[in-house]
This record gives structure tokens, C-alpha cells and sequence, in this order.
């Protein structure tokens, strides 16, 4: 269930809508989850389909965790726990084995980064410069609208949770739009509205910033052995950063052009900035934060910190008495379930290397896309298409890189091909999507009624096919350029 946007702005990160809490309410897709998963747990518990027992009950925990996320019959939380009791119970490895995603350093990155939203939301820092700067290039349809794609990326770095982010500068967008006498799904409305909401999927995967690239991340160090920099990602991707805004941009002006000019807009937006008064102490605390932790997060080549201990550090300071901005209340109102779920993910894929699962599914994977493993190129083009259409069946960003890049990582290896390149172009495909269904973030974002499905589907087949050809280029030009081939 999305929250309602009359709600506090979200500083968690969300992984799922919450199912019905009685079987009449639930959705059709969820009691098939609650009826198919156990079944299908029985079946390969019944039936092995490897010579190895271990790798066998593996597989058949991993298919009840994979039934249960793309379903989403219950929290996804809950299913990983399921999944990594199961784990334990039958024992496929031992209980330290089974829940060692704990003892990795993703799911505390993930937390520092839920405080850092936290501290954005609470001090209201984020809402007062998302209003500074679309006041400042407002004044016509396309500089305001050039205005909130800015904004959506500037935020990626300071409010790590799309969700977060759509519901602030929607919220935003849509009181511009009423205050200037637009109908609620008029061009203007639906062109801010879409692209906010998809540009906000877009960011989370050209910065580590999010659940989704924070697990990836997690994925790919624990398969290639290395630390992936924070700095080399943001590097990395920099390039399609720019163009990503400027077609956006441009697409959206093409394809909602105004029905009217926008005169008022910019006296609308520095209105609000206005009424939100001078800066406050924790705005103040915040921001200096804030511009820490991006600051050691982009020279992390030079001091080589990780990443989970800079926000980890940041957040725990914002939580120190007189000294930070958040107290125990706060703490107590993060999305846990994001952390325990990012864990999980993590421990299963770990389960399913150590028990030789995963042999067995790099083999049926190399039979369909390994032959195109053989030059940047066209690695890039059927890892990122691959991606694209697994995204259809596991639509929650989050379960379908936990259930895939293990395996994919695996291939690349048998491959000769780089783990690192691979895991980063496989969690840059997750942020392809044409339906409403396939993310929170779009769900969030629809919920405010200015756009429809055709129009995410509109936008988003474009989009997709942009950001496959931009991956076309940066793969075999750039990236060999900063030391990523």
C-alpha cells in the first residue's frame, strides 16, 4: 500500500506495497504466491534437480524466496526471512552461513542512507531547495520543467529514496500547477508529473543511491572480490548523467507541449520558498551534513573510507543530542524492513554460490545469452534487453537484481568477462520500466492522478531506448577510458 501523499514526506525506503492482511483482500497475484510458493518448495524438495542434495534444497528455498517476491504475497522482509530460516532449518548451511548478508557492510550503507533522507525530510532542507532552484529557473514552461528534472537529480545525492524524492517535488509540482489554473491532467501536469516520477528510477542506478543500487553494489564486491568506489560509479555513469537530462528534458517538451503559457509560475514557486522563513538551526546541522558525507562519498579514490562506514558515521552523529537534527523517534520510524530485506537478498545469494546452485542456473543462462559475452559491445546490448524483459516478471527492483545478478556475475566469470562492468550494467537496466507495476517509485508517482499507464508507457519505451543507446556508447568508448573493460 502506497502512503497517502497527505502524509510526513517518507524519509524510508520502501521495497513493497503491503498486501491484504486477510486472504478476500488480498490480490489475485498474492494468494497465487501464498498457494504456488510452498508448492513449489515441496516439489523441488521432493523432486531435487541437482545431483547435489545441498545445491538441490538450495535451489528449492531460492524458488519459494523468487515465488514470494514476485508475487509479493507478503512483505518482502518477511519473505527473506522465511528464505534464510528455511535455509537454516533444513540445513542446506549453518545459521551463521544462512544470515551472513548481516555481517556484510550493504545493509548498514543502506542505513546511513536512510538517516541521511531522514535528516533532509525532518529539517525540511530538501523541500527548501527543491523550491530554490525551480524558482530560480522558472518563469516558462520549459526552464520550470528543466528546473524539476535538476532538482530530481540533485536530490539522488541528499535524499537517498526515490520515493521520497516523487513525493516531495510531486507534491511540489502539482501545487504549481493548481495555483496557475491548469487542469489536473493536462499536458503540463502529466509532463512534470512523468517525468519526475521516472527520473527519479533513472538516478537511483547512475548513483549509488537508493536500495537498489546499494544492494547491487553489495552483490558485485562480494562476486568480483574488489571494492566498487563510490567516486568510479558516479564517474562511470556522469556522461549519461547529462544526457539523460537534456533528453528528458527535451522529450517531455515534445511530447506535452504547454496549453498555456506559465506567466505566474515563478512568482508562485518564490512565494512558497519565501514562506518557508530563514534558515533553521537543523536545516543549517543538515546541510553541512550532508555536503560531508557527498564530499568523503566523491573522494573515496583517495582515502579509500568505505562508503557504509561514512554514512553510518553521518547518520549516528545526526542522532547525537544537541549535535544532530534526529532523535529516537526518527530511528524508530526507518523502513527496517529495507535493511532486513537487503540482508537477506544477500544472504541468499551467498547460499546459493556456496552450495554450487548456481552452477546449474549459469549454465542455462549461458546457453541463451552467454554466446553474446564476447566483446563490451554486445555485452552491453543483450545484458541490458535481458535485463529489460526479467524486469516484467520480478517487477520490484530490489528482488529482481537480489534473484538475477548473482547468477549473471557468475556467467561473466565462465566468461572472461569483466564482473564489475557486468553487475553495473545489469543494475542500470533495472531502471528501464513501461508499466506502472514494475516500481514503487512509479506506483508513488501515479498515485497523485495526472498521468495514465499509456503515459508511462510512452515515456518510459522511449526513454529505455535512449538509455540502451547512450550504454552503447559509454560500454566500449568511455568506460575502457576510466579503467572499466
Amino acid at each position: 500500500m502506497v502512503e497517502p501523499l497527505t502524509a510526513p514526506i517518507p524519509a524510508n525506503l520502501s521495497i513493497s506495497p503491503t498486501p491484504g492482511t486477510t486472504w478476500p483482500g488480498l490480490k489475485l497475484r498474492e494468494k497465487v504466491g501464498l498457494v504456488l510458493a510452498p508448492l513449489v518448495l515441496v516439489l523441488l524438495l521432493v523432486f531435487p534437480v541437482h545431483a547435489q542434495p545441498q545445491a538441490s534444497k538450495a535451489l528449492a528455498v531460492a524458488a519459494f524466496m523468487i515465488v514470494l517476491f514476485a508475487t509479493e504475497a507478503v512483505d518482502h522482509a518477511i519473505a527473506g526471512f522465511f528464505g534464510l530460516f528455511l535455509f537454516w532449518a533444513l540445513k542446506v548451511v549453518p545459521f551463521e552461513e544462512a544470515f551472513s548478508g548481516f555481517a556484510s557492510e550493504t545493509p548498514w550503507f543502506l542505513m546511513g542512507a536512510m538517516l541521511i533522507g531522514a535528516m533532509a525530510d525532518r529539517s525540511g532542507l530538501a523541500r527548501r531547495l527543491a523550491y530554490w532552484v525551480t524558482a530560480r529557473v522558472g518563469g516558462s514552461y520549459s526552464r520550470l520543467l528543466l528546473g524539476f528534472i535538476l532538482v530530481d537529480f540533485v536530490l539522488t545525492f541528499l535524499v537517498p529514496s526515490g520515493i521520497a524524492r516523487v513525493t516531495i517535488l510531486g507534491s511540489i509540482a502539482v501545487g504549481t500547477v493548481a495555483s496557475l489554473g491548469l487542469l489536473p491532467k493536462g499536458n503540463v501536469a502529466r509532463g512534470l508529473l512523468i517525468i519526475i516520477t521516472y527520473a527519479a528510477t533513472i538516478f537511483d542506478k547512475m548513483v549509488i543511491a537508493g536500495a537498489a543500487s546499494i544492494l547491487a553494489r553489495g552483490i558485485i564486491e562480494e562476486a568480483a572480490g574488489r571494492k566498487v568506489l563510490y567516486s568510479h560509479w558516479f564517474l562511470a555513469y556522469l556522461p549519461c548523467d547529462i544526457i539523460t537530462i537534456i533528453v528528458c528534458w527535451r522529450l517531455i517538451l515534445w511530447l506535452y507541449p504547454a496549453e498555456k503559457s506559465l506567466e505566474g509560475s515563478q512568482e508562485h514557486l518564490k512565494a512558497q520558498l519565501q514562506s518557508l522563513g530563514p534558515w533553521t538551526t537543523a536545516e543549517k546541522k543538515t546541510l553541512f551534513f550532508l555536503l560531508t558525507a557527498v564530499t568523503l562519498w566523491m573522494t573515496d579514490f583517495i582515502h579509500h573510507l568505505s562508503p557504509a562506514l561514512i554514512g553510518m558515521a553521518i547518520g549516528l552523529l545526526a542522532l547525537v543530542p544537541v549535535l544532530g537534527v534526529l532523535d529516537s523517534s526518527d530511528l524508530r520510524k526507518l523502513n527496517w524492513g529495507a535493511l532486513w530485506f537487503t540482508a537477506a537478498a544477500l544472504g541468499m545469494g551467498r547460499v546459493l554460490q556456496k552450495t554450487g546452485a548456481l552452477s546449474m542456473l549459469t549454465d542455462i543462462l549461458a546457453q541463451l545469452i552467454g554466446p553474446a559475452l564476447y566483446d563490451p559491445l554486445s555485452s552491453a546490448v543483450v545484458l541490458y534487453w535481458t535485463a529489460f524483459l526479467y524486469h516484467f516478471f520480478l517487477a520490484n527492483e530490489t528482488a529482481m537484481l537480489s534473484t538475477s545478478l548473482p547468477v549473471i556475475l557468475d556467467l561473466a566469470k565462465t566468461h572472461g568477462v569483466d564482473v564489475v562492468v557486468t553487475g553495473m550494467i545489469w543494475t542500470f537496466a533495472a531502471g528501464g520500466k513501461i508499466f506502472v507495476y514494475q516500481g514503487a517509485v512509479l506506483v508513488v508517482g501515479y498515485s497523485f492522478g495526472h498521468f495514465e499507464a499509456k503515459d508511462m508507457l510512452k515515456v518510459g519505451l522511449a526513454l529505455t531506448i535512449v538509455e540502451s543507446l547512450i550504454l552503447m556508447i559509454l560500454v566500449p568508448l568511455y568506460w575502457p577510458l576510466i579503467g572499466l573493460s
